[in-house]
């Protein structure tokens, strides 16, 4: 009989992101990645000219945005992603673009 596979570890963070991520659709690449990746949390555009993340799913899903964020969509200069490891809160039904 088939060894029953484990559920993947949930993993979060809270990341904020510099360099020049507004104005070149960062906010919408992120939100349909993270989408298509399954995870649920945020992503919000902050007065001073950075963006702000927040991010929880399956670890490995949460791995893959986590890597998009170093490089962003095309038209973006990702100067620095300064991380914040939480634990998941579970409080999302999906992933938003904050205003």
């Amino acid at each position: 009989m088939p060894e029953k596979k484990s559920p993947e570890p949930q993993r979060a963070f809270l990341a904020l992101v510099r360099g020049r991520v507004q104005g070149v659709a960062f906010r919408y690449e992120a939100r349909s990645l993270a989408r298509s990746l399954g995870l649920k949390g945020w992503i919000r555009n902050l007065d001073d000219g950075g963006v702000e993340t927040w991010a929880e799913g399956p670890e490995s899903a949460v791995n893959r945005y986590r890597a998009w964020l170093d490089k962003g969509p095309p038209g973006a200069r990702v100067d620095s992603v300064d991380l914040s490891e939480r634990p998941p809160c579970g409080v999302y039904p999906s992933f938003t673009v904050e205003y």
